[in-house]
């Protein structure tokens, strides 16, 4: 590993210039940063701690809820706040790595964090996100990726569980530079490989999430996560799925079904949406809208068992979100 400069600012414009100078990157637990560094596909000339800022810090009620980049999984895990309504959010936190890795692990750090494609990861593979021209996966070992959007170059799943609950419950970030401060969705803030297959996110240099926001939710709105692993006591999901929805005498609208696992970046399968919307929640209707979200999948040579799995998952999520048993139904 180079060596580099470390700097904690005092205050937010200290961070923001410091950002923006070329070889600059962001740490606030630097649980990935740390990764990318020692596997040689990030080399730094300077490393920014925003931990020390406590502005980006905090959970609190504002017109919905406010939630710092700076709050760890663990915080979210164990939040008063993310029930009712929010509870995909708590259960997402709660479900992600291990409980020292949550304990370190930051929302903002999470959102960013880069694709745990192997041969993204390896310096022996010089894939099409690297700059390659080659996606190692497609003729590769491909069993843990996309069975969507993966035709434009590359099949990476999107490694971040709170984007996919975020994405079900609406949430907006804010973004902030020297220059400007802007605010997008948080599924406009993800990058497909159709639009650039070098990127993930749509941060520019010298920008940071500052803020994400969860707007003022329905009494009558619910939603869940439910994350299937490999290793069920922590592993990297083979597929996860948050669901939101307005509930009232047992009938659906305005519903939310968003991937993880399955996609490049979060995907929300409008299809299943369009289907459970207006429709009485049963077991046999949670099964039909999780054949309907798995329409248009185009597995891989290896990871056509995903669209099984998925189909479970989508619909014991949205039981779930109803309090109603997934597994003892008919």
């Amino acid at each position: 590993m180079k060596s580099f400069e470390y700097l904690i600012p005092s205050s937010m414009a200290e961070a923001l210039n410091a950002v923006r100078e070329d070889g600059t990157v962001a740490k606030a637990a630097g649980v990935d940063l740390l990764d990318l560094m020692k596997e040689g596909l990030l080399t730094p000339s300077k490393m920014v701690h925003l931990r020390s800022l406590k502005e980006l810090d905090g959970l609190t009620k504002s017109g919905g809820l406010r939630l710092g980049p700076n709050v760890t999984l663990a915080e979210l895990a164990a939040h008063e706040y993310l029930t009712g309504s929010y509870r995909a959010l708590r259960l997402a936190a709660d479900a992600a790595a291990t409980p020292q890795i949550r304990n370190m692990a930051t929302l903002g750090g999470n959102l960013c964090q880069r694709p745990r494609c192997w041969y993204f990861r390896s310096a022996d593979f010089p894939c099409t996100r690297k700059g390659g021209s080659e996606c190692f996966a497609y003729n590769g070992e491909n069993q843990y990726h996309a069975i969507f959007g993966n035709q434009d170059g590359c099949a990476i799943v999107h490694p971040s569980a709170t984007a996919v609950a975020l994405s079900a419950l609406d949430a907006t970030l804010k973004i902030r530079s020297v220059e400007k401060e802007r605010e997008l969705g948080v599924m406009n803030f993800f990058v497909a490989p159709a639009e650039d297959v070098r990127r993930e996110n749509v941060l520019a240099n010298g920008e940071l999430i500052t803020e994400v926001h969860l707007p003022i939710l329905a009494e009558q709105r619910v939603s869940y996560y439910y994350k299937q692993k490999e290793k069920q006591s922590f592993d990297w999901p083979i597929a996860e799925a948050a669901v939101a929805f307005n509930f009232e005498g047992g009938v659906c609208s305005d519903s939310r079904i968003i991937l993880g696992a399955a996609a490049p970046i979060p995907w929300r399968t409008k299809a299943a949406e369009d289907f459970l919307n207006g429709k009485t929640l049963s077991p046999a209707v949670a099964r039909e809208a999780a054949e309907k979200a798995m329409l248009d999948a185009t597995p891989l040579s290896e990871n056509s068992y995903k669209v099984t799995v998925f189909k479970a998952v989508i619909s014991r999520a949205l039981l779930l979100a109803a309090g109603l048993d997934p597994i003892n139904q008919k």
